[in-house]
């Protein structure tokens, strides 16, 4: 038994999605998704909802809304997302707002090591995402009626006073590394020479790949999706080759022929020659500002965990982790010449 109700869910598929038959179940989707997602299948087929939280949230956040917009501006755009079918704006439907997108069936891949497939078959899958995400950033915003999309002006600056605000507001100790970025990060933000869509959390376990071939079907989770610079959506999947591999997306020391895992070079080597780009700029300031951003968002579950919001095991392993990725930070910071 789900926590929405079923009937009126149903009465509003039929009116508002074409083809749509009831009677539907639902089931939710386990995960930490900050949007609750959902399994709906009906005499019509299977779908995914997504919706808000239920109760009172901040004005922009968890904004199903902007989700829908974007999907469905890049569904008809050629680009591997879920098939939007409506959104519904009414709480007394089901008690949030949310919207109603195909089920897309295929395999999702939690461990950037790729564990038991052959070197060829690693290659392929890293050149299938790096291939999307740099069609992501070929898509014009304008041409696609996301222009507006995203605020004008420099979009790391924005970025790294956000997420100092962020982490201002939940801070619980003092990491003198943050305070050396902090005052580092703003005043040496590298130029922004391009604007495209950014995914805002491209890693290899927010896509659904083929199950028998290297292709990226859909690529889900846009909910930090804005216009920016996309060399922050390329830097965040670069982090992987510095990351250590812990059954997640890093895979620190594992490139190479012998795996098939593709070098940082080579990676950069194909986004540039799919992007018309000449090269990207020194990486040490980006990987600084990922794990600066990184180490906010940690500060927020440490501050919410304190305050009895976030009792999870895995929060509490996420959170020892904080002094760890602080000095990471600066470790980049200081090679960028800090």
């Amino acid at each position: 038994m789900s926590d929405l109700d079923e009937i009126r869910l149903a009465a509003w598929g039929a009116a508002n999605v074409p083809g749509f038959a009831g009677p539907l179940t639902v089931a939710k989707f386990p995960g930490g998704q900050s949007n609750p997602t959902y399994r709906v299948d009906s005499r019509s087929g299977s779908y995914v909802l997504r919706r808000k939280p239920f109760g009172t949230i901040l004005p922009s956040a968890h904004a199903v809304e902007r989700e829908y917009r974007l999907i469905a501006a890049l569904h008809p755009a050629g680009f591997p997302v879920a098939r939007p079918y409506a959104l519904c704006e009414d709480r007394q439907v089901i008690g949030a707002p949310f919207y109603l997108m195909e089920m897309v069936e295929g395999r999702t891949l939690w461990d950037g090591s790729l564990p038991g497939m052959s070197p060829p078959e690693r290659t392929a899958i890293y050149h299938a995402i790096v291939d999307t995400l740099a069609a992501l950033h070929r898509i014009d915003p304008e041409t696609v009626g996301l222009g507006d999309y995203g605020k004008p002006g420099n979009y790391f600056a924005r970025q790294v006073e956000r997420w100092t605000r962020q982490y201002r507001a939940s801070q619980t100790d003092d990491l003198p590394e943050m305070e050396r970025l902090i005052e580092f990060l703003p005043r040496t933000v590298p130029p922004q020479t391009r604007t495209s869509i950014v995914h805002g959390d491209y890693r290899i376990d927010n896509m659904i790949f083929a199950a028998d071939r290297p292709e990226v079907l859909a690529v889900l989770d846009w909910e930090l999706s804005t216009l920016g610079d996309p060399l922050a959506d390329f830097s965040y999947f670069l982090m992987n080759w510095v990351t250590e591999p812990e059954g997640r997306s890093g895979v620190k020391g594992l490139a190479g022929p012998a795996t098939g895992i593709p070098t940082i070079e080579e990676m950069v080597a194909r986004y540039c020659a799919a992007t018309g780009s000449d090269g990207v700029p020194d990486l040490d300031w980006y990987f600084a500002y990922n794990l600066f951003r990184l180490t906010g968002i940690v500060q927020g579950i440490k501050k919410r965990m304190i305050d009895g919001n976030a009792s999870s095991a895995q929060a509490a392993a996420t959170v020892e982790r904080l002094p760890g990725l602080a000095s990471a930070a600066w470790h980049f910071a200081q090679r960028a010449g800090a």
